[in-house]
């Protein structure tokens, strides 16, 4: 196909494609003449795993190619493919007292620890995790972090089916586009199911009984 149809194929602007072959984010095509090229569906799903590192996952283009050139090596480990897509998507915030932080950076180490977990050092979200356990401390409401192993245990569950999800495919660029499209898509539904629980949970625990089947939305 001609980059017109490329661009139709794959909804990205002909000139915003010319700007990926620059950038060397997206393999040239086959050239049929000095100014003519010949594109295939490998192009049409690159581009699509390009727009989700931008629009979704809201990555830099330097980021963007890094990723990229994970998924184009001759043999590519899926697991550092998937964790370069993934730990580029979560950058901490920084915005805690610095003391408090590190209190709950121990309790983090500690619980990834307890579970045998195996996280690298580097991992932007133990460093998310402890800044959201700081700033409950913050806020008075510390107590919450103590059900930290409870949440680690769901979200070892959620991680789980996460990743049976989109384990089933071996292509290394159709698996970080649906890691990347389902973590950052799928906190809304993680998001959505637990208000549904919290609501499940406050009818149960708080509400008399005749009115549980009633109680107002949380």
């Amino acid at each position: 196909m001609r980059i017109a149809e490329l661009s139709r194929q794959s909804g990205v602007p002909v000139p915003t494609i010319k700007y990926y072959l620059r950038e060397n984010l997206l393999p040239p095509g086959e050239l049929t003449s000095p100014t003519q090229a010949r594109y295939d569906a490998r192009h049409v799903q690159r581009l699509r795993l390009i727009r989700a590192l931008v629009d979704l996952a809201r990555l830099p283009i330097a980021t963007i190619r890094e990723v990229l050139r994970e998924v184009d090596q001759p043999d590519p480990v899926l697991h550092y493919v998937l964790g370069r897509a993934m730990k580029s998507t979560l950058t901490p915030r920084g915005q805690v007292d610095p003391a408090t932080l590190a209190t709950a950076e121990r309790a983090v180490d500690e619980m990834i620890a307890r579970r045998g977990w195996r996280i690298s050092a580097e991992a932007p979200a133990r460093q998310a995790v402890a800044e959201v356990l700081a700033t409950l401390t913050e806020l008075g409401v510390g107590d919450l972090g103590d059900a930290l192993d409870e949440y680690a245990e769901a979200a070892e569950q959620i991680a789980e089916a996460d990743l049976a999800a989109v384990g089933t495919r071996e292509n290394p660029e159709e698996l970080v586009y649906a890691a990347v499209v389902g973590t950052i898509i799928g906190e809304r539904l993680h998001s959505g199911l637990r208000r549904l629980a919290h609501e499940n949970a406050s009818a149960a625990r708080f509400a008399p009984p005749a009115e549980s089947a009633l109680a107002e939305p949380c």
